[in-house]
C-alpha cells in the first residue's frame, strides 16, 4: 500500500519547484539552441531585446542614429561571444552589461558630436495625454545637462529611469553591488541636478 506524501515533503517539493522556475532563463535556453545551430533562436533573442538595448544605447549616446549603430555592434558581439556567456548570471544581465559598455565606449569616441535628439524622444510617451509635456526650453536644458555628464552617469540614469531596473539589476549590469549602484545613482542625480540648474541660470 502506497504511503501518502507527508505535508513537509510536499512543502519541500513546492519550494524546489519554485526555485527551479525562478532560475529558468528562457533566453539562455534560446542561446543553447543557437549554439546547437538554430539561427532562428538568435533572431528571437534579437527581437525580444532589441527595444531595451536600443533604449540603453540611446539614453547613453543621445542620438538615434548612433544608437542604431551601437545596437548592431552589441548584437554582433553577443553573436560572436555566445559561447562565453557565464550561466551564473541571467542572459539579460549579460546582454545589458555588453550594451552599457559598448555604448559608453562609443560615446567617448563621439563626445564632441553635437547632433543630439530631443530628450523626450528617448522616453516613452505618457499614458495620460493631459500630463504636461516639457517646454522647448526645458527640453534644451535637459539635453544640455545630459551632454555635459559622463557616459557612465548617463548609463546609470538610463537603466534606472528609462529601463526601470532595480538597483540589484543595475549593479549586475554594471558589475558592482546594489549598494554601489545606489551610491552611483545618487551621485549621478546630484550631478544632473547641478548641470540642469546651471543651464537654467545661464539663460
Amino acid at each position: 500500500m502506497s504511503q501518502e506524501p507527508r505535508p513537509e515533503n510536499q512543502v519541500a517539493s513546492g519550494v524546489v519547484e519554485a526555485v527551479v522556475d525562478a532560475k529558468y532563463d528562457e533566453d539562455a535556453a534560446l542561446l543553447d539552441r543557437f549554439l546547437e545551430g538554430d539561427e532562428a533562436a538568435f533572431r528571437k533573442i534579437y527581437e525580444r531585446h532589441y527595444e531595451r538595448v536600443f533604449m540603453i544605447a540611446k539614453g547613453i549616446l543621445l542620438d538615434a542614429d548612433e544608437a542604431s549603430d551601437a545596437v548592431q555592434e552589441i548584437f554582433t558581439l553577443v553573436f560572436r561571444k555566445a559561447d562565453k556567456f557565464d550561466r551564473r548570471a541571467r542572459f539579460s544581465t549579460w546582454l545589458f552589461r555588453i550594451a552599457v559598455n559598448r555604448s559608453i565606449q562609443q560615446a567617448r569616441k563621439i563626445k564632441n558630436k553635437r547632433n543630439q535628439v530631443p530628450l523626450d524622444e528617448a522616453m516613452e510617451e505618457p499614458a495620460d495625454e493631459s500630463v504636461m509635456r516639457p517646454t522647448v526650453q526645458e527640453e534644451a536644458d535637459l539635453e544640455s545637462a545630459l551632454e555635459k555628464m559622463s557616459p557612465s552617469d548617463r548609463a546609470i540614469l538610463t537603466l534606472f529611469y528609462w529601463d526601470d531596473l532595480s538597483l540589484q539589476e543595475i549593479g549586475e549590469a554594471l558589475g558592482c553591488s546594489a549598494n554601489a549602484a545606489k551610491t552611483r545613482l545618487f551621485r549621478a542625480r546630484e550631478r544632473f541636478k547641478t548641470q540642469f540648474e546651471q543651464g537654467g541660470e545661464a539663460l
